[in-house]
């Protein structure tokens, strides 16, 4: 009995020390100034497509915000292509998940980017996104826009894509696993998602094995992602260790199109720009059928294989 309740007692340690480390985390994330408006012009990168995709697109792009009764989402901020006012066509939509203390408030600039390259991007203002309930409330709410809406009748609602970093990660995991409405996601994009007993222990439970949509998966090799401990299920490992991104991968089907790779060199805090390229690489693959951005991933040659700036790359197409 006494054993038992030592081992209890060890494990209440572990949470309330995870819980310490990223809610410090959250507090001081919410405290940095928003990124500046051309961030993305500090990468640069010797892989042609990886350079492309990390610099701004083709399209000029205005956006709004919707107020929400969700005291947690408080508006809804969408960015899209300025043409969009003036022609009849559907755009895919992005829906984003936000970190641990990083409201879309917090980092605008990078909406813009990704917007730019013809993605109608969505987010909102709850700092602590990981359960995924908010961002259901939010495409519940895009789904049935009102007639005199800006956005109604032009989001191509076939191709929805989810993309969240650290705790959004995990958000976006659980918003496609564990709502209803996560059916109609095409493709996800995770930077550093939070681990899985991280996430449990922090009450952002997901179950990547119900991934059923082309899944790319992101982290870095700095510490703060990777401690490189010897059991991560025992101890504190850094947001998204290795060993779990390889656990992720295996745990989904292989019927499923699925990417693991890390960042070579990048902190946790880094790759939000870090994956930029590639991420908007994915999102044009998956949700525009482009073919040149679909090169990046697909086959032997595929440029991610053979990029410097990645590492520990897995692939099955």
């Amino acid at each position: 009995m006494k054993k038992a309740m030592k081992v209890i007692g060890m494990i209440v340690l572990v949470i309330v020390a995870l819980a310490a480390v990223l809610l410090a985390k959250g507090f001081i994330e919410s405290k940095k100034p928003s990124i500046k408006d051309d961030y993305y012009r500090d990468f640069s990168s010797s892989a042609s497509l990886e350079q492309k995709y990390s610099q701004l697109g083709e399209y000029e792009v205005s956006s709004f915000d919707d107020p929400s009764d969700n005291e947690a989402i408080k508006k809804v901020r969408c960015w899209y292509p300025e043409e969009l006012a003036n022609n009849n066509s559907k755009y895919p939509v992005v829906v984003v998940v936000n970190a641990s203390g990083t409201p879309a408030v917090k980092y605008e600039p990078w909406f813009k980017r990704l917007a730019s390259w013809g993605f109608i991007v969505v987010g909102n203002e709850d700092p602590q996104a990981g359960t995924g309930e908010t961002t259901s409330t939010m495409l519940d709410y895009l789904l049935n826009l009102p007639q005199d809406h800006i956005l109604d009748g032009r989001l191509d609602k076939d191709n929805i894509g989810i993309v969240g970093f650290s705790q959004g990660g995990a958000g976006a995991l659980a918003a496609v696993t564990m709502y209803d409405n996560g059916e109609v996601y095409k493709t996800i994009f995770t930077g550093s998602a939070a681990y899985p007993f991280l996430a449990g222990n922090m009450g952002w439970k997901y179950d990547v094995s119900m991934i059923k949509i082309p899944y790319f998966m992101a982290a870095g090799t700095g510490e703060t992602d990777d401690k490189g401990v010897p059991d991560i299920t025992k101890e504190y490992a850094g947001v998204a260790p290795l060993a779990s991104l390889v656990e992720n991968y295996e745990a989904i089907s292989d019927n499923v199109f699925k990417v693991r790779a890390r960042a070579t060199g990048a902190e946790h805090e880094d790759m939000l720009a870090r994956s930029d390229g590639y991420m908007t690489a994915w999102l044009l693959y998956q949700l525009k059928g482009d073919t040149e951005a679909a090169s990046v991933f697909v086959g032997e040659d595929a440029e991610i294989l053979h990029n410097n700036n990645w590492q520990d790359v897995e692939k099955n197409k």
